[in-house]
């Protein structure tokens, strides 16, 4: 039964839900809906007013809080957890794995993915406008991550970071 609901969420999102206007605009609360309602069928957990934003490619192994969204054009790839009351700007990536490279005697081809390291998102987080998650990283929870940002570490509570790499900034008060 599990993966029925799992194909039949799939299908709705890919086919329809995807593909519908953006919901912040009043006439497509349906959009919104239909969203959430297939993000309940795919996720592996979800709570409660979730929002999806159009286009977004999302993983089947999310769990995500009560009052979080994904935002537009966002990529999240294998495990996340996403905590309570997230904001996700549009175009955001989270990665949980990435290609081996370190034997220079194989083709980077060759050399396999590495094994998954979930991505861990606190509660009360903003992540801005085309920031990047790198695998295993752990954002504590009240921190900002600034637009175009990519975290290749853990972010402490209440950290507002920045930078490529990204590097603490300041903390909010």
């Amino acid at each position: 039964m599990k993966k029925l609901k799992l194909v039949i969420g799939y299908l709705i999102y890919k086919l329809i839900a995807t593909n519908l206007p953006q919901s912040y605009l009043r006439i497509n609360k349906f959009s919104h809906f239909l969203r959430a309602f297939c993000g309940k069928l795919i996720f592996e957990e979800s709570g409660k007013q979730i929002a999806i934003g159009k286009k977004a490619i999302v993983s089947r192994r999310i769990k995500i809080g009560n009052k979080s969204g994904i935002g537009e054009y966002c990529e999240i790839y294998g495990t996340c957890y996403i905590g309570n009351n997230v904001l996700m700007a549009p175009e955001c990536i989270i990665y949980t794995r990435n290609h081996n490279y370190k034997k220079k005697e194989l083709i980077i081809l060759n050399q396999g993915v590495e094994i998954e390291k979930p991505v861990v998102i606190g509660d009360d987080v903003w992540i801005g406008r085309r920031a990047m998650i790198m695998p295993g990283c752990h954002i504590g929870n009240g921190a900002v991550i600034a637009a175009g940002s990519i975290v290749t570490k853990n972010v402490p509570e209440y950290a507002l970071v920045g930078g490529n790499p990204a590097k603490i900034i300041k903390y909010r008060t």
